[in-house]
C-alpha cells in the first residue's frame, strides 16, 4: 500500500516582474509590490518574541542520545546578552572580530546572536577548511586576512589540530568541549556573565549600517572573498522573502535545517545562515500565535 502525500495550499505570491530594458542591452527588473517595513537590526525581533512569547521554543537540537535539545526566545535573549556583556569585557569590536569554526548548533546561533546584539563583527568559517584539509591552506589564508580576537569552535578535540597550526597568543579559544592541550575558556563561562548597562548601549549603537559579518565564497575560482553583511541587508532581504512567501506571516513556521558545514553555517542559521535564515523567518513574521505551533519544535537544527 502506498501512502499518499500530504498536500496543502499556502500562500505564496506570483512572480510577477517589471522589466526596464535599456537601449544599451541592459535589463533591470524589479518587483511590483513596495517592501513593506523592516526592523533596523535582527536583534530588534529577537527582543520583541523574546517579551511577546517568551516561553515558546526558538531553537532545538538532537544531542548524542536523539533527544531534542531546546531553547526559548527568553532564554535566548538572556544568554546572548550575557555572551555580549562578555565579548565586550574583551574589548571586542569591528576590528576585533570573531571566528566561528564549527557547524550548526545552539551555541553557534547563540554567539552569533550575541556578536549582532554588541556589534563586534563576526565570521562564519565553513568547518571544512579546518576539517577537510590536510594543508589548511584556506583555513591559513582566512587566519592571515581576519586576526580574529576570539575563535569559536564548539567540539575542541575535533578541531585541536588545525587550530594548533594556526592559533597564537593573539586569539582567545572558546569550546563546549574542551581539547587535549590547548588552552580553552569554557562557553559556559561566557553564558555565566551578568549583563550590564553597556550591552543595551552598545545594543542601541547598532544601526542598518552596521556590519552584521562577513562571509567568505567558497573560493572554488581563486582565494575567498569576504562578502560584506549589513544589519539593513539581513532585514530587507527577510522581509523581502516574508513578502513572497506570506504563508510565513499567516503561521509561524517549524524550519529544519540540515546544513552541516557550510560557508551558510549558522542555525538556518540563522543560520544562514543561524542563525543561519530559518530562525530570521520567525523574527521578521508577524502574528506568532505561540498556542499554534505544530508539533514538534518552532526551528529543528541538526
Amino acid at each position: 500500500m502506498s501512502l499518499r502525500p500530504q498536500i496543502r495550499k499556502v500562500n505564496v505570491l506570483g512572480a510577477e516582474a517589471i522589466f526596464d530594458r535599456r537601449p544599451d542591452g541592459t535589463i533591470y527588473v524589479k518587483s511590483p509590490r513596495p517592501l513593506g517595513a523592516y526592523p533596523e537590526k535582527l536583534t530588534e525581533r529577537l527582543v520583541h518574541w523574546a517579551t511577546q512569547t517568551p516561553n515558546s521554543i526558538f531553537l532545538a537540537q538532537r544531542d548524542s542520545a536523539g533527544a531534542w535539545r531546546t531553547i526559548t526566545y527568553a532564554q535566548t535573549l538572556q544568554r546572548v546578552r550575557a555572551i555580549a556583556q562578555a565579548l565586550l569585557d574583551r574589548k571586542l569590536d569591528a576590528t576585533k572580530p570573531v571566528a566561528i569554526l564549527s557547524g550548526n548548533s545552539i551555541e553557534h546561533a547563540l554567539m552569533a546572536l550575541a556578536c549582532m546584539y554588541s556589534g563586534v563583527l563576526y565570521v562564519p568559517i565553513s568547518p571544512s577548511y579546518s576539517l577537510a584539509s590536510t594543508e589548511l591552506t584556506t583555513l591559513r589564508y582566512l587566519w592571515q586576512k581576519l586576526e580574529p580576537a576570539l575563535a569559536f569552535a564548539a567540539e575542541g578535540e575535533v578541531f585541536e589540530k588545525p587550530l594548533e597550526a594556526i592559533l597564537d597568543s593573539r586569539t582567545e579559544l572558546v569550546t563546549i568541549t574542551s581539547p587535549q592541550s590547548l588552552h580553552a575558556t569554557s562557553f559556559d563561562q561566557l553564558c555565566n556573565v551578568t549583563a550590564r548597562a553597556d550591552v543595551d548601549e552598545a545594543h542601541a549603537r547598532v544601526t542598518p549600517d552596521t556590519i552584521a559579518k562577513v562571509l567568505f565564497t567558497s573560493g572554488s575560482t581563486g582565494a575567498p572573498k569576504g562578502v560584506i553583511t549589513t544589519q539593513r541587508m539581513l532585514c530587507s532581504n527577510q522581509e523581502m522573502l516574508r513578502t513572497v512567501m506570506a504563508f510565513l506571516a499567516d503561521e509561524p513556521p517549524v524550519l529544519c535545517d540540515w546544513l552541516p558545514g557550510t560557508t551558510r553555517s549558522e542555525v538556518a542559521t540563522i543560520s544562514e545562515s543561524f542563525f543561519t535564515t530559518a530562525a530570521r523567518f520567525i523574527w521578521i513574521k508577524e502574528n506568532p500565535h505561540p498556542q499554534a505551533l505544530p508539533p514538534p519544535l518552532p526551528i529543528c537544527v541538526k
